[in-house]
């Protein structure tokens, strides 16, 4: 069946790199992707499915279902950029508009990557008369950290029997290894302003308190897992050193390889700016942003995904291409002559970690889930850069796009007909959780986002 769904997207093919470059050419921020959520809607639509905007009370979430039954696959999608990576298609740092917004994460190729995997099998399970239900979830801010968080305490996701993803890669390697767990807050200090020199026995200094925090969370690296990271940046520190400032704050992620470490550490955290509030004799107020899981890949499902992916014809690329790539790797400090412009061939699975971190990670402790990586961009490119924005908007990108959906839709379809295996990534997941069960780390005292 997997000619089948080969077939249906070479033949749509055009009007999917046509949508994913105009959410590239139209980058928009975290909670504001009306166009791309829009457009997306209106191809799903056109392709037979039913299609809710604004779904879980989120204006640019997207619930899209075609068939009936059981069982059911959700595709989880995106389409929020990130700031400052404003690119133009070039092997060279050229922002379209110097500090404006870009797709360095290739989030224009993701969701519609997501859209080709359900026309796939939805195309496959109607030329095999099976039953099944597909849906797409287009999925707001995931670089928020909270999207899939918000949609989950709504209730998606519950629904499926299992679901995929995937990201845009500098390679098509897949990984068994962890993404980090995150929680996030602001932790905000209140003191008394007076004059630094004049008066200063008046003042009480918030900014103080900051730096006391912050040195506290210095030592407390010491005393952590080896797997924990915890980042920081001061959001406000004063106006004038000869003002005693009476407020400031900094802006906190905590980060683990597993859910408990993310907690413990975080709540840790919170212990050193209690402290430094009690120090200062300033008043604390904490901001919780939310957090999300660490990831949890089905290996089930991984084994289907890595036979479609040796299966499927391997990208090719054009002179243009090759030329294209290795003119942007000569931009890396990593660059070597020996590196290959790409590397898009399929890989053993990865066990290392990785410890950036994606809410996708929500979803896998809901019901079973895998996230495919593909090759979208030249062996150099960095996630989060001007080069992967290039790239994302470039028929480099385009094609790592197209094979990601097809080898989603073809492992997709066989779990749905195959009672066994899917029964088997159940049990595994099962297995794997144990007497855990999934926790919404974004409760209701998280602001909400939309304003």
């Amino acid at each position: 069946m997997y000619q089948v769904i080969e077939k249906v997207l070479d033949e749509h093919s055009s009007e999917l790199e046509e949508l994913a470059l105009k959410i590239w050419d139209t980058p928009e921020m975290a909670w504001k992707e009306e166009k791309a959520c829009a457009w997306t809607a209106a191809l799903l639509e056109s392709y037979g499915f039913t299609v809710e905007i604004g779904a879980y009370q989120m204006p640019t979430a997207i619930r899209a279902v075609w068939g009936e039954g059981a069982p059911v696959v959700g595709f989880c999608g995106e389409y929020d950029c990130l700031p400052g990576l404003s690119q133009e298609v070039c092997p060279v740092n050229r922002p379209v508009i110097p500090g404006d917004d870009g797709h360095g994460c290739g989030h224009n190729l993701l969701g519609v990557g997501c859209v080709g995997a359900c026309l796939g099998v939805k195309e496959a399970l109607m030329a095999a008369h099976k039953p099944g239900t597909v849906i797409f979830y287009g999925c707001p801010a995931e670089e928020q950290m909270t999207g899939k968080g918000f949609m989950a305490r709504a209730g998606a996701f519950k629904e499926c029997d299992f679901t995929l993803a995937w990201h845009p890669s500098a390679d098509a390697r897949d990984n068994y290894g962890e993404h980090t767990g995150v929680e996030g807050a602001v932790f905000s200090f209140y003191g008394r302003t007076a004059h630094a020199a004049a008066a200063p026995e008046n003042g009480r200094s918030a900014l103080d308190a900051v730096q006391l925090m912050n040195m506290g969370v210095e030592f407390l690296r010491e005393h952590v897992t080896s797997d924990v990271r915890i980042h920081y940046t001061i959001t406000d520190g004063g106006l004038v050193p000869n003002i005693v400032p009476d407020f400031a704050a900094s802006k906190f992620y905590v980060r683990a390889l597993s859910r408990e470490a993310t907690k413990d550490t975080y709540a840790r955290v919170i212990k050193c700016a209690e402290g430094a509030a009690l120090m200062t004799d300033t008043k604390l107020k904490i901001t919780h942003l939310g957090g999300l899981y660490p990831t949890l890949q089905n290996r089930v499902i991984g084994e289907i995904v890595q036979k479609y992916k040796k299966r499927l014809p391997p990208l090719q690329y054009t002179e243009e291409e090759i030329a294209f790539a290795k003119e942007m790797n000569r931009q890396s400090p990593l660059y070597k002559e020996e590196v290959p412009p790409f590397k898009a061939n399929s890989q053993p699975v990865s066990m290392d970690n990785i410890y950036g971190s994606t809410d996708y990670g929500d979803v896998q402790h809901i019901c079973p889930g895998y996230q495919v990586h593909e090759c979208t961009a030249p062996s150099l490119t960095p996630g989060h850069s001007w080069m992967m924005t290039s790239a994302s908007g470039s028929s480099i990108g385009l094609k790592g796009m197209l094979r990601a959906a097809k080898v989603m839709a073809c492992a997709a379809y066989e779990l749905m007909t195959d009672k066994e295996k899917l029964d088997d990534a159940k049990a595994e997941f099962r297995e794997t959780m144990g007497s855990e069960a999934y926790e919404c780390p974004v409760d209701e005292t998280i602001p909400w986002p939309y304003n």
